[in-house]
């Protein structure tokens, strides 16, 4: 029985595109084997989906776009040969982009969206020929931007003003909330380093219908040129509670609201493709006729539900 494992020399897997990919191939073996080579591959892409809740029925036929090559890479790091039983470890390095390189698309952050993921695999190939089974493993590391294009100096959350009332709305309200009125103001910031939160604070000031939940949506918006039309979709990232139950009135409220590492990236403006984001301010009143609806989908406008949505822009400091 032999094996082989993929071992990355930082065990957080992040690496900057101008710094060496380093590591160790891990071969397990009951008993020596011959190989006719062992080979390194380092594959980075950008893999675009169109859904056919997106699109129409004829483009969800053909909904899967040609990945956007961003790294691709393959050394020889032995030679025809074999291996002795036991364990066997193979060091390797190679560097994701060269200076001057610039055949290929940009090196993008890790992402895993819903419709655009960008992944970085590094695989490892035993060629034993047609009479043995080859060995392989692959392993995904994570690629963030160069120091050298990250902003020096820490971002400011830029704070915007907002005002939730029953008057803001564009969606059709519970007459007593229509009737009655609410009020809820506060800041948040539109723009932060991806290291730091999103900060801010809420004050619900007056609301004429008891307060149930209020939350901030963290929302990726992913838009994929398809053809001649660009297809767009919002979805929800996660949810943060930051009221649970009807608040004092004029007391507030900490917004706070920690990133997901994958899930989230520098907000990205490519040809092909754009990455982008957005937090949505929901505030949920208690009402009969939302315990009929409890998994209804939480960025969907409803009757008992008020909210404000602002842009986020996203991006990597030092």
């Amino acid at each position: 029985m032999s094996t082989v494992e993929l071992k990355l020399s930082r065990s957080n897997r992040i690496y900057r595109p101008s710094e060496l990919l380093q590591g160790k191939i891990i071969i397990k073996s009951s008993s020596s084997i011959s190989h006719y080579g062992i080979h390194l591959t380092v594959n980075g892409s950008a893999n675009l989906q169109v859904r056919g809740g997106s699109a129409g029925v004829i483009e969800s036929l053909y909904g899967v776009i040609k990945p956007i090559k961003i790294v691709k890479k393959s050394i020889e790091i032995r030679a025809s040969g074999k291996i002795g039983s036991g364990t066997t470890e193979i060091p390797f390095a190679v560097t994701l982009r060269q200076p001057g390189e610039d055949n290929l698309e940009r090196c993008y952050e890790t992402f895993h969206g819903a419709n655009i993921s960008i992944q970085y695999m590094a695989t490892v190939d035993i060629m034993r020929g047609y009479l043995h089974k080859s060995l392989s493993a692959t392993v995904e590391f994570i690629v963030e931007t160069d120091k050298a294009d990250c902003l020096e100096q820490p971002v400011s959350p830029e704070m915007v003003i907002f005002y939730i009332t029953q008057d803001t709305q564009r969606h059709p309200l519970l007459p007593e909330l229509k009737s009655g009125g609410f009020k809820v103001t506060g800041k948040v910031s539109t723009q932060c380093s991806l290291l730091s939160p999103i900060s801010g604070e809420l004050t619900v000031e007056a609301s004429a219908v008891p307060i149930r939940s209020i939350d901030i949506h963290l929302l990726r918006v992913e838009s994929i040129l398809s053809g001649e039309k660009i297809v767009t979709e919002t979805s929800l990232i996660q949810t943060t509670q930051i009221a649970d139950g009807d608040v004092c009135r004029n007391m507030t409220l900490p917004i706070y609201v920690i990133l997901p590492r994958l899930l989230t990236c520098p907000t990205v403006l490519a040809g092909p493709f754009s990455i982008e984001f957005k937090i949505s301010i929901v505030i949920t009143f208690q009402s009969e006729l939302s315990k009929l609806h409890t998994k209804s989908d939480p960025t969907t406008p409803r009757l008992w539900l008020a909210m404000e949505t602002l842009p986020l822009e996203l991006v990597r400091t030092n």
